[in-house]
């Protein structure tokens, strides 16, 4: 059954299901026993219209019918279930094979009435990104003095995200309108949707760490985190290309399912421990090396960090999952449209916090040592510092009158 992008669909399904508006299903089935000719002379009398006949061909038999849902009163989801008879009674179960084909259209095309708007979500999110990935690259060229190398990793994660959409779109295009993906443009999505979800993880835990805006080595437990991490959305990326390209009735598709949400919530929860971490780190500095002022402004930024990151696990694994449990399946769209907004808010939001420009508290390092006190203290006692003003430095170690 086409309608999910990802890599050729297998024809063997024993409980397909479809979330579809108006569509038509066409059932060619064949197994290895089933009802004779002769068992259904007592079935017709019944009820005929309930009756399939049953074509026999080489030792096996086959039947089709064809159902049109012509009224929103019948529109919804609906599953198809396959049960052998013969295998009702115990000790006297045999084994038969079965091959399922079903072709579902809808007016507009292949696509289910929740993911005809993908297409066009896909399209605009992708630029929303690429402008949003455009606009930060600016910022960066305008302000090479502070720019650290996060920042260029920060760039690479928009415009990676800007493509791995936009393959996406094109996908559900094709499906749409061929009814089945295409494997290059399929391929592409999957590396670049790896690529996006190890490098989001990997900058939130780096940002996080406050590597390069207050450390520039990492302890031995952040790189223990991301020991973890890297892996994980590895395995992660691998379920989610999995459930991609098997059917809802495959006998593993819901194990991959449950793995995927497991991993997803185990590295979520994996990358707050960076800026937990960090948050602790400078509490304890505020009190002992009489930098408090810089260090509690530090303190209260990655605090407000920690919030975003939280929301942000909150709403795209939480909230948009229980949006589409509730609302119609006409709507479920909503639950795609929900995730990708929030992802571009947080990028907005961090990028925002973490922008170079001289006065941003994240990218200064402390101004003041005990040599500089004392240094300071003589040269006014002295009379040298008549006439100069204070230099500043930023984290890269530069110096700003």
């Amino acid at each position: 059954m086409p309608s999910e992008p990802g890599l050729p669909k297998p024809e063997h399904s024993v409980t397909p299901k479809k979330d579809s508006g108006t569509s038509a299903a066409l059932v060619e089935a064949k197994s290895k026993p089933a009802v004779s000719q002769g068992d259904q002379q007592g079935l017709i009398g019944k009820d005929e219209e309930l009756v399939l006949g049953l074509g026999h061909h080489n030792n096996s038999y086959n039947f089709s019918f064809h159902v049109v849902i012509g009224s929103r009163a019948e529109e919804g989801q609906y599953s198809l279930s396959f049960h052998n008879c013969y295998n009702l009674m115990r000790g006297q179960e045999q084994p038969f094979d079965i091959t399922v084909m079903i072709r579902e259209k809808n007016p507009e095309g292949f696509l289910s009435a929740s993911e005809i708007p993908l297409f066009k979500l896909y399209m605009v999110m992708s630029a929303c990104f690429l402008a949003a990935g455009v606009f930060w690259v600016s910022v960066l060229c305008k302000n090479t003095y502070n720019v650290f190398k996060i920042h260029w990793l920060m760039a690479a994660l928009a415009f990676t995200k800007s493509i791995s959409l936009l393959f996406h779109s094109i996908n559900y295009y094709f499906i749409n309108s061929q009814g089945h993906p295409i494997e290059g443009l399929a391929v592409m999505h999957y590396i670049t949707h790896l690529l996006k979800g190890a490098l989001l993880f990997i900058t939130i835990a780096l940002i996080g760490s406050g590597w390069a805006f207050v450390k520039y080595v990492l302890s031995d437990k952040e790189k223990n985190i991301f020991g973890i991490v890297i892996p994980l959305q590895v395995l992660a990326n691998v379920a989610y290309i999995v459930i991609e390209s098997r059917e809802e009735g495959a006998s593993d598709y819901g194990i991959w399912k449950e793995i995927l949400f497991l991993v997803d919530l185990i590295c979520c929860g994996a990358i707050l421990f960076p800026v937990v971490w960090s948050i602790r780190h400078l509490q304890d500095a505020s009190g002992t090396d009489g930098k408090v002022a810089v260090n509690l402004a530090k303190l209260k930024l990655f605090r407000h960090y920690y919030v975003m990151v939280i929301c942000y696990v909150y709403f795209t694994r939480i909230i948009a999952i229980l949006l589409q449990v509730a609302v119609p399946f006409q709507w479920q769209w909503l639950y795609q449209l929900l995730v990708e907004g929030s992802t571009l808010a947080f990028f907005v939001l961090t990028g925002y916090k973490f922008q170079p420009a001289g006065d941003n508290p994240y990218l200064q390092l402390p101004q003041e040592d005990e040599e500089d006190v004392q240094m300071e203290q003589v040269m006014t006692d002295s009379g040298f510092r008549e006439g100069l003003s204070k230099v500043n430095k930023t984290a890269s170690g530069r110096e700003l009158l």
